[in-house]
């Protein structure tokens, strides 16, 4: 059975109102399958005090109630495609049970074929809640400021370059920049993350996000049609509507089926009677039941409502797949290539060491206060790296009085009648007052080294490092234990990558790996592993990413990373990378029981039938049972 194409349609507009439609339709669905059965309940006991015109009529109306939504999908597709369908077949057998006298037997499936279709429609729209949560999380207006007044419009006629005003509490309606205020943002509907992110001028708001405690002024810096939030509900509505390899083949096959027992009913009718002197009556039976027991509805059933309940799965869980055919080759991957900066570590340098020499022990504090004081006057990330240590040892921030920043090699800066200079070894008066043993460590460690000098004398040193995302390591250790190999690809030198990989736990590692170097290392990685997927998350890592089997991108990565990749992290977790390979796995699992199931029970019908074993109300049950059941099987991984 088809998934409701009008559903998948629905999902492809943006627009409130047709959600709302969508939503009413499907309760509709539900309530006239329940309406069927009552029909047929009715038709039944008034059948057993011999009413039998009042019991048809109550059968009748249980057909045209029951089969209202399935009879209209089918006849529309029909004439869209220019191609029968299941839904086609199913209404033959229901009106051919009819024609025999078996008014109750195509009664009950018609019943049950409208069970397993507002089942269907239950599946589909779970697949679409996330969506439709995210749709209604889109702000309508904004307001604008006009020469200095402020004036509310919609938002899509804001422009790039317009300056916005959002108060306290309301949504941000648009991707920008903030020029004036200071707040703290609630970012979870893109990123998941529960705690409020602080946010002042400079920094880069996005649209769909919370705005706290005060009020900003932003400056829009993306059309409304290009915010990371309209890219996120894009990527759902594609994960929706593109079909995986077994979906196309189901579809494809559907098509042929149909026309095969069409034929073989064709022949049911007439060919029993001369062959093996069955009365015309038997053969009509026969050729009846064998249109309902060998329709393909299950078959049809086996994968997609699975697929879209695994998308559902990964989306309410920070996973965007951005198709079924992406979800399937997951299961396959052999191998994870991962970029180092920005993935497997935070992308920022961070102060993993402060050490001063034995003389100034006791002036830790005061050197700390001196150079993070200089060095916020420097944008380098290495300095904001250290005034970030400053202010997390609490330091109180003076005014230097003099302040030169010498590109490449560090700065210096004069207080108090001192002259400071930090930076490089080659910017300082190396002495041997700094520990040898202490350099060669932290070159071990893959540290960046940082020299502090006072006048003439190196009092000090900082020790920097890209630290590991926190969760790396476990993610790395899951995926691993999946028997799955990790790669990682990164720029360092071969010291800084053996450092790294050994503190994450990967085992192979390529350095000095350049971006236009890893398209190629990707391509050597699918000749040894086959299946091979990357993870990355800047524009230098869109290449491979597009070159892998599978591309993988941080949420937080860059526009054209999250363009080309097929799966999106959208809370930023390796730890989903895992769990997305076990939701694959399962979702080909559930997928392969469903088949073996369906086509087993189809098999044994058919030979039922032709054996005279079995009688049009139990066909009815055996067929439509086993595709309630294969739906119910596909609805478990709305919670794995």
């Amino acid at each position: 059975m088809e998934t409701n194409l009008q559903n998948v349609k629905a999902s492809q507009s943006n627009s409130p109102l047709k959600a709302r439609f969508e939503l009413y339709e499907s309760i509709l669905e539900i309530i006239f399958a329940i309406l069927s059965g009552f029909f047929i309940f009715l038709g039944w006991l008034l059948g057993k005090f011999e009413m039998e015109t009042a019991s048809v009529a109550f059968f009748l109306t249980a057909y045209v109630v029951g089969g209202f939504f399935k009879a209209k999908e089918g006849i529309t597709e029909t004439i869209a495609e220019k191609s029968l369908n299941v839904e086609i077949l199913m209404i033959l057998a229901a009106i051919g049970s009819a024609i025999i006298g078996y008014w109750e037997e195509g009664a009950i499936l018609i019943f049950i074929f409208a069970v397993s279709g507002a089942l269907e429609t239950y599946t589909t729209n779970k697949s679409h809640k996330e969506l439709t949560a995210l749709m209604k999380l889109q702000p309508k207006e904004a307001r604008f400021i006009k020469d200095g007044n402020e004036v509310r419009i919609p938002v899509e006629k804001l422009n790039v370059g317009d300056f916005i005003l959002v108060k306290p509490g309301e949504q941000i309606p648009a991707d920008g920049v903030i020029t004036k205020g200071r707040t703290s943002v609630d970012e979870a509907a893109i990123t998941g993350e529960s705690m409020p992110v602080p946010k002042e001028v400079n920094d880069q708001v996005f649209a769909g996000t919370v705005n706290g405690n005060g009020a900003i002024t932003v400056q829009i810096t993306k059309p409304n049609s290009e915010t990371l939030f309209q890219k996120i509900i894009d990527l759902v509505q594609h994960a929706q509507n593109d079909k995986s390899p077994s979906q196309q083949f189901i579809d494809r096959f559907e098509a042929r089926y149909v026309y095969i027992v069409l034929i073989a009913v064709g022949i049911m009718m007439f060919l029993p009677h001369y062959l093996f002197n069955w009365s015309w009556n038997e053969t009509f039976y026969r050729a009846m039941v064998l249109l309902v027991v060998a329709s393909p509805c299950a078959v049809v059933a086996s994968i997609t409502p699975a697929v879209l309940s695994a998308i559902s799965n990964g989306a309410r869980n920070g996973i965007l797949f951005k198709g079924g055919v992406h979800l399937e080759k997951l299961s396959n991957i052999k191998a994870v290539a991962f970029d180092k900066t920005g993935t497997l570590t935070k992308g920022k340098p961070e102060v993993t060491d402060f050490v001063v020499t034995d003389t100034n022990k006791s002036e830790k504090q005061y050197i700390l206060q001196r150079v993070a004081s200089i060095e916020k006057q420097s944008n380098h990330p290495l300095a904001k790296a250290i005034v970030q240590y400053g202010l997390k040892h609490k330091i109180d921030f003076i005014e230097p009085e003099i302040v030169e920043d010498i590109s490449g090699w560090g700065i210096q800066g004069k207080i108090s009648g001192d002259t400071w200079k930090i930076g490089k070894k080659g910017f300082i008066n190396f002495n041997s007052h700094v520990s040898q043993e202490s350099l060669e460590t932290f070159a071990s460690e893959g540290k960046t080294v940082v020299f502090v000098q006072k006048n003439n004398d190196v009092i000090g040193l900082f020790a920097l490092k890209d630290v590991i995302r926190q969760e790396s390591k476990q993610a790395i250790k899951d995926i691993q234990k999946l028997g799955v190999q990790t790669v990682m690809l990164t720029g360092d030198n071969k010291s800084t990558a053996k450092s790294i990989s050994k503190e994450i736990g990967i085992h192979e590692y390529i350095s000095d790996c350049l971006p236009e170097h890893k398209v190629n290392e990707i391509k050597k990685l699918k000749n040894t592993y086959g299946t091979v997927a990357m993870v990355g998350d800047g524009i230098n890592d869109a290449p491979a990413l597009a070159t892998a089997n599978v591309g993988i991108s941080m949420g937080e990565g860059t526009d054209v990373a999250l363009e080309t990749a097929d799966v999106v992290l959208m809370k930023n977790e390796l730890s989903k990378i895992g769990k997305a390979i076990q939701l694959s796995k399962q979702m080909n699992r559930i997928v392969k029981q469903n088949l073996a199931f369906s086509i087993s029970i189809i098999i044994l019908l058919v030979l039922s039938n032709f054996y005279q074993v079995i009688d049009l109300p139990l066909g009815v049950i055996g067929h439509e049972g086993s595709t309630i059941l294969v739906i119910l099987n596909s609805l478990r991984l709305l919670k794995a």
